[in-house]
């Protein structure tokens, strides 16, 4: 990653509502502070982010909301994560898979956005390749928008659904084109489909929380916790019963 990347400029009211929250991001803390490795191993997780031009006016929020997911994952134990985001014409990156993500939290905050076609093919590709080495629990990818073969990726995502590496696909905005392929894109890959809000920090924190613990436990560990969150996610597991 080159040191030259341009720092995204903070907007004073995004980062505003995003600190309003912290009672909600404190309680996803706590959560995540409760899991423990299963099994002696650690679960991995990438964590893809789309950083087209279109996602520009709410990337300072989604930044200061998914740093505390990263700090309260590295708290958590249990759960290696990686961070891939693409942008611009031909640009798709991935970090290490670690479990002490300060660097990837500072890596966010380096990222500025670029204008671009999606990637996400690319990214399907790179878990199923990652998945072939070691096995990678879960994929939680965030995005607005979809401008790539919608049969392309239903073929991807229906492998890492015969692999067992479900996608949990976080919806920004209300694009239509893109609410198709997400959905289909969990289904096939026996995911989970939902709307990102950015203004509702406190469902996104409950819901990524949920993913925390299925990417450390599974669905046993989502139905032993109980939470409202965790049947939440356990209903939207196509075709998968805890």
């Amino acid at each position: 990653m080159s040191n030259k990347q341009t720092p995204v400029k903070s907007n004073p009211g995004d980062v505003a509502a995003a600190r309003s929250d912290s009672k909600a991001i404190d309680a996803f803390v706590r959560q995540a502070r409760a899991l423990a490795p299963q099994g002696g191993s650690a679960g991995r997780l990438i964590l893809a982010l789309d950083a087209t031009m279109s996602r520009q006016p709410t990337w300072d929020l989604a930044c200061e909301i998914q740093a505390h997911m990263f700090d309260a994952v590295a708290k958590a134990g249990g759960l290696q994560v990686q961070l891939v985001y693409y942008r611009g014409l031909d640009e798709c990156r991935a970090s290490r898979f670690v479990s002490d993500t300060n660097a990837l939290k500072n890596l966010m905050t380096k990222i500025d956005c670029r204008g671009g076609y999606t990637q996400i093919r690319k990214v399907l590709a790179h878990a199923l390749k990652e998945h072939a080495t070691t096995k990678v629990n879960a994929v939680v990818f965030i995005g607005d928008a979809m401008e790539e073969n919608v049969d392309d990726l239903a073929a991807k995502a229906g492998e890492l659904g015969l692999k067992g590496v479900p996608v949990f696909v976080f919806q920004e905005g209300n694009d239509p084109v893109a609410t198709g392929a997400f959905k289909e894109i969990a289904r096939l890959s026996r995911g989970a489909w939902f709307r990102f809000d950015s203004s509702a920090a406190d469902h996104l924190a409950k819901l990524l929380s949920a993913v925390a613990v299925y990417a450390t436990g599974g669905l046993k560990a989502l139905a032993a916790r109980g939470k409202p969150e965790d049947q939440l996610m356990l209903e939207h597991l196509s075709g998968r019963k805890p």
